[in-house]
């Protein structure tokens, strides 16, 4: 069937009234990884049928409706994942999504955008990247007895309100709980449950969305490659997230590169290829895995941003993570960041989740440019009040440890050679809690 059709025929297609609000939409729709000329878009019906999306440029009202169609599967959780192409770059488009022949009747006004065509030709343009982690989502039916884990989800009108264009997810986005990984049948439920929550729908129908996993949407607590059902998990999680990659050929995985303007981010799976954490540390031990670590060196001497952003589940750069950090492979950290030093790789940051609190690290380097690293938890998880201990790396100077529920903002600004980015922190109502500025000059080795 044609992609394109006119205004009459989309009128026709519809035919329902404005009274009418029929929906046999579950959740979403989600725009994800977007490029100049595409976008990805994701969306869950409640019953397996037809869907078909139409879309315009925004605000031209004599252009015609395009139109592109799937059909749902139950053995599939009733997901589509369209991938919207012969798009013009740095455009908004409108568009709306038809179920069974019936309208889908929402009050927030549904756009998706591509990426502005702008080398060699301008600036770079300003844009915020959001991120957080650690989303849980209460059903007391199969919670824990007692006080309730998860916090108040208004957190996230709270963020759609501030109209990100792109929303990084740090992991633990949904918490696989007893009930759920017991056996693969069991696992896809609480994505089914969490996903449809009428708390995220406004959420995730703003701006764009990327995302990585943690421990508790790849399976148990602090689980590793030995999870049986981890196969299973990735394909869950592919389901669910519209990423423009997922691994290598022949290298499983959710890690993938997703460049923005001209930040390149670089998105690491910290579970598929995981060593037991409390096993000895030997050369062999591994975080990552090797494959995974020669693609990530190679995407980085490649890459030509100013920011790249290294971004996983849990921290990288804190040597105190009682928990579960790089610290606890020190063979495979000090391999990587000796070889960061040998190839003088400029403009490197990391972002990590994972431990229930904010905090902002920076790691001076004798005759390198500093390395910092954002730790952004949680969204709606439990926090906990983090023990005064010494910081190694130390807490960037006028920054502090935050303990609350928060989400955190990259606000990239400035022009070409002078390149800023300000970290923005925010609590569950918006009230701001920090801000820091790091220059791309700072990311400079010295001359």
């Amino acid at each position: 069937m044609s992609r394109w059709m006119n205004a009459g025929l989309f009128l026709l297609l519809f035919n329902v009234s404005v009274a009418q609000a029929v929906s046999g939409l579950r959740a979403g729709p989600m725009a994800g990884a977007n490029g100049m000329r595409s976008t990805h878009l994701w969306l869950q019906t409640e019953q397996p049928g037809r869907v078909d999306v139409l879309y315009r440029k925004q605000g031209v009202v004599e252009a015609e409706w395009r139109k592109i169609s799937q059909r749902t599967r139950a053995a599939e959780d009733n997901v589509a994942q369209f991938v919207i192409d012969n798009l013009e770059p740095g455009t908004v488009y409108e568009y709306r999504v038809v179920i069974d022949g019936q309208a889908v009747k929402l009050e927030q006004p549904l756009r998706f955008h591509t990426q502005k065509l702008w080398q060699f030709r301008e600036d770079p343009p300003e844009f915020t990247l959001m991120t957080g982690s650690c989303s849980y989502f209460n059903e007391t039916a199969y919670d824990r007895p007692g006080r309730p884990y998860g916090k108040s989800p208004a957190i996230f009108d709270v963020m759609a309100k501030r109209n990100p264009e792109l929303m990084l997810w740090l992991g633990d986005n949904v918490y696989f709980r007893e009930v759920d990984y017991l056996a693969k049948a069991d696992m896809h439920l609480r994505y089914w449950h969490d996903r449809a929550l009428p708390s995220l729908q406004k959420f995730l129908r703003t701006g764009h969305h990327l995302a990585i996993w943690d421990d508790h949407d790849y399976g148990p607590n602090d689980s590793n490659k030995s999870w049986v059902h981890k196969a299973h998990a990735l394909e869950l999680f592919q389901r669910y997230w519209a990423n423009d990659s997922y691994g290598l050929p022949g290298v499983p995985g959710v890690f993938g590169q997703f460049s923005y303007n001209d930040v390149d981010l670089f998105l690491l799976d910290d579970r598929y290829y995981r060593d037991g954490d409390k096993g000895p540390e030997t050369r062999e031990k591994r975080l990552f895995g090797q494959a995974q670590m020669d693609w990530l060196k190679n995407a980085l001497l490649a890459s030509r941003a100013p920011f790249k952003i290294i971004a996983g589940g849990g921290q990288f750069l804190n040597l105190n993570n009682p928990y579960e950090g790089w610290n606890h492979f020190p063979f495979e950290r000090q391999e990587f960041l000796d070889w960061l030093a040998r190839s003088q790789v400029e403009g490197v940051l990391f972002l990590s989740g994972d431990r229930h609190h904010t905090e902002l690290l920076r790691m001076p380097r004798k005759g390198a440019y500093p390395l910092y690293e954002l730790t952004c938890s949680p969204l709606t998880s439990g926090s906990h009040r983090v023990k005064p201990e010494k910081r190694s790396p130390p807490l960037v100077e006028g920054t502090k440890v935050i303990n609350t529920q928060n989400f955190c903002e990259l606000h990239f600004s400035g022009p070409r050679k002078k390149r800023q980015m300000e970290i923005r922190v925010f609590d569950a109502s918006g009230a701001p809690l920090m801000q820091h500025v790091i220059s791309a000059t700072e990311l400079r080795n010295p001359r």
